[in-house]
């Protein structure tokens, strides 16, 4: 026979959220990867690509609802977003990437320079091997977008001003045995692109 899914309370879909908030302390973040409730299927909940949550079609207005669901998403071997509770568990839709990088700090020079972002839900990462920094080939313009991870397969994209203030802080070394653009951060080296195309990523997007 099979398991029927639970049904969504539109006014109040997450009604775990409470307990989840209760679960994460004075820790920021609820361990949603302990977590294996019953799946409640489409929660009609989008990210979009700038980074703005949506639920029922409209934007969600205030941070700190945004913040709190933030802190409940996780991202599965599937390859399906959730959102995660206790109690349930529901599908969320993600355009892009689940978060997008609106600040950068740096910090020294060379390869002692360290790398930091803060996402549009206040999650604050620095470039390094638990952290790495990606670069994928935009479909349609071959433009760059730059990707940095937050946590447990949750990454954030660069927004288009700091992808700009990455590529100010290019250089070219050796990688692999080509010669290749990127950056440093926490003592390794991030490749863009091959040093002789560099001219060719001048068109490179973020969001």
């Amino acid at each position: 026979m099979v398991k029927e899914t639970k049904t969504l309370d539109a006014a109040n879909p997450l009604k775990g959220l409470g307990e989840a908030r209760k679960a994460a302390g004075n820790k920021g973040l609820p361990p949603v990867h302990l977590w294996n409730p019953e799946l409640c299927g489409e929660i009609d909940m989008r990210i979009a690509r700038d980074g703005t949550w949506f639920y029922l079609g409209s934007p969600i207005g205030r941070k700190e609802l945004v913040r709190l669901f933030s802190t409940v998403l996780r991202h599965d071997e599937d390859g399906v977003h959730y959102l995660v509770t206790p109690v349930e568990k529901c599908i969320v839709e993600v355009e892009d990437a689940p978060f997008l990088a609106v600040r950068m700090q740096v910090s020294g020079s060379g390869k002692e320079q360290t790398i930091s972002f803060e996402t549009s839900v206040d999650d604050e990462v620095v470039v390094d091997e638990a952290h790495p920094l990606r670069f994928e080939t935009e479909e349609g313009t071959d433009g760059l977008k730059p990707y940095v991870l937050v946590r447990a397969r949750l990454e954030a994209l660069v927004n288009r001003a700091l992808f700009y203030d990455l590529v100010a802080l290019g250089v070219v070394e050796k990688h692999q045995g080509d010669d290749w653009f990127g950056v440093w951060s926490s003592g390794r080296f991030w490749p863009m692109a091959l040093a002789a195309d560099i001219g060719a990523e001048s068109g490179a997007d973020g969001e």
